[in-house]
C-alpha cells in the first residue's frame, strides 16, 4: 500500500469554513467520481478544527509552524497502480481537472505533498477507527521535518525503532486509540505532482497521525499517569523532530473513497 499526503493551506482571501466547505461540497465529490480512472483505494479529507488543544500541543514543543486546514490523504495498492494512472488517457484528463479545482481554493504553491508508507504502532483490529464529524473521535496530525544535524533515513530510522516502541509503552498513559507512523519516500512521481502544482514548500520526513476520544485528549495532562507519558513523548521527539519546522493540530475526517 502506498499514499500520498497533501497539508493544505487555503487561497488568500478565504476562511477556513468557505474553505472547507468548497473542498467537502465540490472537491470532494469531484475526487470520487474519478476515483476508478485514477485507481484510488480510499479517499480521505481531514478537516482541521479551530480548537484550544491545537496551541496547547504547540506550546508543550516551544512552538509549531502554523497549523495547515486540512490534508488530503489518498492510497493506492501499490506504486505500479498508481503509475498506471499516468498511463491512460482517462487517467490523465482527471488528474488536470483535479489539479484545475484545486487551483480555485487551496494555495497550491504553500501546500506540500509527498508519497508515503504506513508502520502501525498501536493499532486496534479491526481498523475502523474514523474521527467522523458526529462521532467522539478526534484525529491527531503531526507533520514532522526532522533537524539538520540527521539524514532523512537516520531520522526515519530513530522514528521507526525508538520512537515507536516507547510511544507504544506509554500509549495506555496517553489513553491513545491508534497510532501510524507514516513515512516519506523519494521517488520521482512526487517530484511531478509538484512540478503540477508548483508547489514551493519542501515536503516533510513524514507524519504521526493518533486517534482520541476527545475528552481522553483533553485529560491526558489531569492525571500522573498522563503527564509523564506526554513527558516522556516530546523529550523523545526533540532527538529526531526539529518542533519549529513541524505542525500539528486535530481534525475531523470525511471518507469518499474506501474500498477496503
Amino acid at each position: 500500500m502506498i499514499r500520498l499526503t497533501f497539508v493544505l493551506r487555503r487561497k488568500p482571501g478565504m476562511s477556513r469554513a468557505e474553505f472547507q466547505q468548497y473542498w467537502r461540497e465540490v472537491h470532494g465529490p469531484l475526487v470520487a467520481k474519478h476515483a476508478t480512472a485514477l485507481a484510488m483505494h480510499r479517499y480521505v479529507q481531514v478537516h482541521t478544527l479551530d480548537d484550544p488543544i491545537n496551541d496547547q500541543l504547540a506550546g508543550a514543543r516551544g512552538g509549531m509552524e502554523p497549523v495547515y486546514d486540512g490534508v488530503a490523504e489518498v492510497w493506492w495498492t501499490n506504486r505500479e497502480a498508481l503509475i498506471g494512472t499516468f498511463g491512460t488517457e482517462a487517467g490523465r484528463a482527471a488528474a488536470q481537472e483535479l489539479v484545475e479545482d484545486e487551483a480555485r481554493f487551496i494555495d497550491l504553491t504553500q501546500s506540500p505533498l509527498w508519497l508515503a508508507y504506513e508502520y502501525p504502532q498501536v493499532n486496534p483490529i479491526p481498523e475502523e477507527l474514523v474521527a467522523r464529524e458526529n462521532s467522539g473521535l478526534l484525529k491527531l496530525f503531526f507533520c514532522l521535518r526532522h533537524p539538520d544535524t540527521l539524514s532523512l533515513d537516520e531520522a526515519q530510522l530513530y522514528w521507526r525503532t525508538n520512537h515507536g516502541p516507547l510511544i507504544r509503552g506509554v500509549a495506555s498513559g496517553m489513553r491513545m486509540k491508534r497510532y501510524l507512523q507514516v513515512h516519506r519516500f523519494e521517488d520521482e512521481i512526487e517530484a511531478q505532482l509538484r512540478a503540477s502544482r508548483g508547489t514551493a514548500v519542501a515536503p516533510y520526513t513524514g507524519h504521526a497521525e493518533a486517534w482520541f476520544d476527545r475528552a481522553d485528549l483533553a485529560a491526558v495532562g489531569t492525571t500522573p499517569e498522563g503527564q509523564r507519558a506526554m513527558q516522556v513523548a516530546v523529550e523523545d521527539e526533540s532527538y529526531f523532530i526539529d518542533f519549529p519546522r513541524s505542525a500539528m493540530w486535530v481534525a475531523k475526517e470525511r471518507v469518499f473513497v474506501d474500498r477496503r
